[in-house]
């Protein structure tokens, strides 16, 4: 392929335009390869290490009648170092992963696959994103090495991958596609004038071919992004086809299924699935799946191994997806909660139709009605959604629920959960805000709504929308009357049971400090749950001395 020379020189580069983020020294390899007879194509390959394939890399070949063939010379041999993404996943690189993920100052969002999606970074324990002025193929190759990709593929541009929330940290990034980490780029730090989220940066990395793809398979849908899971088990020479049990499948399994398949996101996560033709494959072989939902694959995935302990038998009751290249991706505005936050002492007498909803703690069943009161602790609620999809409730219309009380249809049984925890976590208090009408209060400058719960209408948050719930609606608030003063953490959860499917799920809490003297609260620090770095967070729960923003 090259010469000797020619092979030490450009074999790391190489290794890039294989999809992997780097290679080894390939001396030990190449005395094997000089005891062997070989062809040579090519020689003279020089790389600079950002193409995305070997092809792209200065190279010359063989003329045909050429009988000078590499002298003195021997193939180039490239051993190629897996991303920690990749590793083997015994505890030991498990640990290895964990610590990588704690260090890391860059970090994919929103992406449908595996080395795809918005750039993020870190900055003074906080992620912000990368605005794309300038942001071309030699900067994404950087981030893409430094996740443990290969080189970079596509390097986009206008918020491709969804629009980030909070900070922009990064602005004119110039690589030359040799560093190994995106700060170590020349690069302007922003002001909030000079960017916005809609030219957040993103990228699209060569991956490294597993084959995981080939171990499962979709059959009886209508399209190829739906139908009963099926996955292939045993060893070589018999190799056979199963089905999943149906029991406790939901979005997070899907999620897998979908991204080991290549087939974007989880639309559903079905537990029965007998209105899909059953094909031939109708044994169960595999139970008891639980997924976090960031798997590679279901190999990944716990399960109950080789016993099958399923409640429901039969082909009907087995695990199905339907999958899509694009979902909603909803984000709470956590200033607005900590500039809204007050304690109001409201008379019995004003709560019937909140008591009816359960809007309550369950104290206030044995209160002395109409006369007292009860501590609430309230808030304004914006809820937005910066995915690529619309939001849209699990349930159709016809089950959709009247609150005479509120005077509209409640589309979701739970969307919300409201939380007043202890610092180790403990849960002292919880809003009990069971059911939501979703609509679009209001939108971006370039957005029309589409959304609206008045007159039976459709119901949802559109992307670019967002969904406000004022601190003086009815149920808007958490019980507190039984709290004790002390130090807690407000912690509020959307979309808590994953029903519908989100590009990213692990954005959907937010937390705030909390100090609460029996009289008045403070309420500061509120941020999205993955907001700051591992170190930053784990400051957070210990609880600061000073508190601030006093709310009364």
């Amino acid at each position: 392929m090259a010469a000797a020379g020619d092979g030490r020189r450009v074999v790391s580069k190489a290794a890039g335009a294989l999809s992997y983020p780097t290679a080894p020294h390939s001396c030990p390899h190449r005395l094997l390869a000089q005891r062997q007879q070989h062809s040579f194509g090519l020689h003279g390959v020089a790389c600079v290490g950002t193409e995305a394939h070997l092809s792209l890399c200065s190279l010359e070949f063989y003329r045909a009648n050429d009988t000078a063939r590499c002298p003195g010379g021997a193939p180039v041999v490239v051993s190629c170092v897996p991303g920690p993404l990749y590793a083997a996943s015994n505890g030991q690189k498990k640990q290895q992963q964990l610590k990588l993920q704690e260090e890391a100052r860059v970090r994919l969002k929103g992406g449908a696959r595996p080395g795809e999606g918005r750039v993020e970074v870190l900055k003074a324990g906080t992620w912000g994103t990368v605005c794309d002025r300038k942001w071309d193929l030699q900067a994404a190759s950087v981030v893409c090495r430094e996740l443990g990709f290969g080189t970079a593929r596509e390097a986009l541009s206008g918020a491709r991958m969804g629009q980030g929330m909070g900070a922009i940290h990064l602005s004119e990034v110039r690589c030359s596609g040799q560093e190994p980490t995106l700060w170590k780029c020349p690069h302007k730090n922003i002001t909030a004038e000079d960017c916005s989220h809609g030219q957040d940066a993103g990228v699209r990395c060569n991956l490294p071919y597993t084959g995981v793809e080939t171990r499962i398979r979709l059959s009886g849908g209508r399209s190829r992004h739906e139908g009963r899971v099926e996955v292939q088990i045993g060893g070589p020479g018999h190799l056979r086809w199963g089905l999943i049990c149906g029991d406790d499948w939901g979005t997070l399994e899907a999620m897998v299924v979908c991204r080991q398949l290549g087939l974007g996101y989880a639309n559903h996560g079905l537990q029965e699935t007998w209105y899909w033709d059953s094909g031939n494959v109708t044994e169960v072989v595999m139970s008891g799946v639980r997924c976090t939902g960031t798997e590679l694959s279901m190999d990944q995935c716990a399960h109950h191994g080789t016993h099958i302990t399923c409640k429901r038998t039969g082909t009907r009751f087995t695990a199905g997806v339907i999958c899509s290249e694009t979902a909603s991706d909803l984000l709470l505005h956590s200033a607005l909660v900590q500039e809204t936050a007050y304690i109001e002492d409201r008379p019995l007498h004003m709560l019937y139709c909140a008591a009816e909803e359960n809007c309550l703690s369950h104290s206030a069943r044995s209160a002395n009605w109409p006369y007292g009161h009860r501590r609430l602790l309230r808030f304004s609620s914006q809820i937005h959604n910066l995915g690529r999809a619309d939001f849209r409730p699990k349930a159709g219309r016809h089950s959709w629920v009247w609150h005479e009380c509120h005077g509209h249809y409640h589309s979701m049984d739970i969307f919300t959960h409201y939380d007043i925890l202890t610092p180790n976590g403990t849960k002292v208090a919880e809003g009990h805000k069971a059911s939501f009408c979703l609509e679009d209060t209001e939108c971006q400058e370039d957005v029309s709504k589409r959304y609206e719960c008045a007159n039976f209408g459709e119901q949802g948050i559109t992307v670019g929308c967002w969904d406000l719930y004022r601190h003086d609606i009815d149920c808007q608030w958490i019980d507190i009357t039984d709290v004790k003063p002390g130090n807690y953490i407000l912690q509020v959860v959307i979309n808590p049971n994953y029903e519908v499917a989100e590009t990213d799920f692990t954005n959907n809490a937010m937390k705030c400090n909390c100090k609460y003297d029996g009289h008045r609260i403070w309420v500061h620090n509120c941020h999205i749950g993955d907001a700051f770095s591992e170190e930053a967070n784990k400051r957070f729960e210990r609880y600061p001395g000073q508190t601030s923003n006093q709310i009364i």
